[in-house]
C-alpha cells in the first residue's frame, strides 16, 4: 500500500502516525505540501518521501490522499489531473462534492469522499466515507483501511451523507468542547480552581462517554439511571429542558449541515 498526502497539516500527520504504527512502510508513504518547514517536520518526524511539487511520481502511489483546505481543491486537482491514471483520489476537504472534483481532474472518477474529525489526532476518530460509482471494492477497501488508521469508519449510502456527517461528526468535536467549557465554567463558579474544575468537567465527559461506548444499552438508558426523581439530575435536566438545551444542539448541527452543503455550491461552482 503505497499512498501520497497532498498538505501536510494535521489530519495528514494523524494518517500517516496511524498507518505507520499499522505497520505501513515509511517508504511508501509521501508528501507534497509548499511549505519546506513542514515538508522537513515531516520527513524527520515520520521518514516518509516528500516534494515539493505535482509531478510523475504520483504515480508511484496507489492512493492519494487531498488534505487542503476547500478554497484551493479547485488549483491543486487541476494539476493533479494530468498525473491521475489508476489511483483512488480521497477528499477530506470539506464540502467539496465529488462530481465537481471529477470534473477539476477532467473526468476522473475514482473518488472517495471522506470526513474525519479531530479526534483522529489521538487515533479516536471516526470518519464518514462515500464513493463515487467509478470506485471498485477494492478501491473501497483502500480508503477504508486508509481512514481505519485514525479510528472508525462508517460509510454512507450516497455522496450526500457526507454532508450529514460534517454536521454530526465532522464539526461535533467542537459542540463537546462547547458543552466541556460551560460545565468547567459552572465549576469555577462553585468555588473550584482552574486545574481542578477542568479535571471534573472533562473526566466526567470522557468517562460518560466510554461508559456509553461500551454498552449496547441505549443512550436513554443510561441517562435515567443517573436521574432520580426529585434528585440533583433531575433539577439539571429540568433547567436544560427549559432553555431547550436539546432542541438549540440539533439546530445548531442542522445548521452545520446547511452550511456544508452552502459550501459545495459556494466552492464547486468554478
Amino acid at each position: 500500500m503505497k499512498i501520497l498526502f497532498i498538505g501536510g497539516g494535521n489530519m495528514a500527520s494523524a494518517l500517516i502516525g496511524g498507518l505507520l504504527k499499522r505497520g505501513v512502510a515509511a517508504d511508501g508513504l509521501g508528501a507534497i505540501d509548499p511549505n519546506p518547514d513542514t515538508l522537513a517536520h515531516l520527513a524527520t518526524q515520520f521518514g516518509i518521501r516528500t516534494y515539493g511539487a505535482v509531478g510523475a511520481h504520483l504515480q508511484d502511489f496507489d492512493a492519494i490522499v487531498l488534505a487542503v483546505k476547500p478554497q484551493v481543491l479547485k488549483e491543486v486537482a487541476t494539476a493533479l489531473a494530468p498525473f491521475v491514471g489508476t489511483q483512488v483520489i480521497i477528499s477530506i476537504a470539506a464540502g467539496i462534492r465529488g462530481t465537481d472534483l471529477a470534473r477539476w481532474l477532467g473526468g476522473y472518477a475514482r473518488i472517495v469522499r471522506a470526513m474525519p474529525n479531530t479526534p483522529a489526532l489521538i487515533g479516536m476518530g471516526v470518519t464518514g466515507l462515500a464513493a463515487l460509482p467509478g470506485v471498485d471494492e477494492a478501491g473501497r477497501a483502500l480508503a477504508a483501511e486508509v481512514l481505519a488508521a485514525v479510528g472508525q469508519v462508517v460509510w454512507c449510502d450516497a455522496e450526500s451523507g457526507i454532508d450529514a456527517v460534517t454536521a454530526i461528526s465532522g464539526s461535533g468535536p467542537a459542540y463537546v468542547f462547547y458543552f466541556i467549557e460551560a460545565l468547567q465554567q459552572a465549576a469555577l463558579e462553585l468555588g473550584f480552581n482552574a486545574e481542578q474544575a477542568r479535571t471534573l468537567a472533562v473526566s466526567t465527559f470522557t468517562g460518560a462517554a466510554q461508559l456509553a461506548a461500551q454498552t449496547d444499552e441505549a443512550i436513554g438508558t443510561l441517562r435515567e439511571r443517573v436521574t432520580s426523581k426529585g434528585g440533583t439530575t433531575a433539577a439539571a435536566l429540568a433547567s436544560f429542558e427549559t432553555d431547550q438545551v436539546g432542541t438549540a444542539i440539533a439546530r445548531g448541527a442542522l445548521a452545520a449541515h446547511r452550511r456544508a452543503e452552502e459550501m459545495g455550491d459556494e466552492f464547486g461552482s468554478a
